[in-house]
């Protein structure tokens, strides 16, 4: 049924035809009556709340006072903040009644367990109002948007002889980066275009962040000469006016067809390129310019250079080499170490690199490894 109401109303005491048409008519009539589904389960809920006072008092071995959880999280799952308030404190009253009335004494315990579970709900509550969010049911929407920020970092069908190896992941292993990348080629013989991108926070505070970046940086990342990306990226961030809006970021430009490639760098850590001839890991000069996002018309400086066969680019965010209490130099010394280890001698690509390198998992960290076979 379109309007959502549930198709079963048994337990409302109808039964046979009489039940089948209250199915029918019940939703149109609460649209005519300008009823909201919200206001309808708001007052199911408060309606079950009597009950459960009522069998908490009649019946307590049938309805303990532990049934005003249940009730409580039936509200945060399905009602906005409002109704979830409504609820929740009606509950809350309900419970302080038959405590001090004596009807329906709680155990200290139980007290405190379902103190908890209220504030809990109601703090769930508070944070998917602010989302735009509907109970936990919004997790659905934020599982799309997590998927969505995934597929703008796939990579474009590259020719014969060159692929992209590359890991992500997040700080304490949580569902949303900071850290991203968005990969893009216009046409059969275009250039490849990547940029990796580490937006300021970690994990799901900056998630949404990454999710609208990541779209935007994928409609900009080919569609304008690569020479201009980073200050239209530049100055897509200073239209936000987040108060945490900045990101560091580099950018590369692939020719297949020659191996020429140009880097400009955001107050990035500087990209690597090994050498296949003397399999030397040789630290390029990219970071370029100011991290996007703070200051206006930025200057960002482009390295050029050329891959030959069995030659590799090597892009990474700072979790990959910052540590707490640690120089950054000493970070990519680490990275190199590793890199020669494992890159070079043909023992694993970006997931064995970044298991290697083992910085902890309290930081996004990003990796890709751009080889010309």
């Amino acid at each position: 049924m379109a309007s959502g109401y549930p198709r079963d109303v048994t337990t409302l005491g109808f039964a046979g035809p009489r039940r089948s048409q209250l199915v029918r008519r019940l939703p149109a009539w609460l649209v005519r009556a300008g009823v909201s589904r919200q206001t309808v389960l708001t007052v199911l809920l408060v309606v079950a709340s009597g009950l459960v006072a009522v069998g908490t008092v009649v019946a307590r071995s049938w309805v303990p006072p532990s049934t005003m959880i249940l009730l409580m999280l039936v509200a945060g799952y399905l009602l906005r903040l409002r109704g979830t308030l409504i609820v929740c404190g009606l509950i809350a009253a309900e419970v302080l009644v038959l405590h001090v009335s004596g009807l329906g004494r709680l155990l200290p315990g139980v007290a405190l367990v379902e103190a908890v579970a209220l504030a809990s709900v109601v703090q769930f509550a508070r944070r998917n109002e602010r989302l735009g969010l509907r109970g936990a049911s919004g997790g659905v929407m934020l599982v799309d948007l997590r998927d969505r920020l995934e597929a703008h970092g796939r990579v474009p069908a590259l020719p014969a002889g060159w692929r992209v190896d590359h890991a992500l992941r997040s700080a304490y292993g949580e569902a949303f980066s900071g850290d991203f990348f968005v990969a893009s080629r216009a046409a059969a013989g275009g250039l490849l275009e990547i940029v990796l991108v580490d937006v300021s926070g970690k994990g799901q505070d900056a998630g949404v962040r990454s999710l609208l970046l990541s779209g935007a940086f994928g409609g900009l990342l080919g569609a304008m000469p690569r020479d201009r990306f980073l200050a239209a990226a530049n100055d897509y961030l200073l239209r936000q006016d987040w108060d945490e809006g900045f990101a560091t970021a580099v950018h590369l430009a692939v020719d297949p067809a020659t191996g020429d490639y140009w880097i400009a760098g955001a107050g990035h850590p500087p990209a690597v390129q090994r050498h296949a001839g003397s399999g030397v890991f040789e630290v390029l000069e990219t970071v370029g310019g100011p991290a996007l996002g703070i200051v206006a018309n930025p200057r960002f400086r482009t390295h050029t250079g050329r891959l030959l066969p069995g030659d590799l680019l090597m892009l990474y965010t700072d979790g990959m080499v910052e540590t707490p209490g640690s120089d950054l130099e000493l970070g990519i010394d680490r990275l190199l170490g590793v890199a020669e280890r494992v890159v070079a001698t043909g023992q694993g690509g970006a997931e064995a690199l970044l298991d290697g390198v083992g910085t902890g998992d309290s930081d996004d960290r990003a990796l890709l490894l751009v080889h010309r076979d």
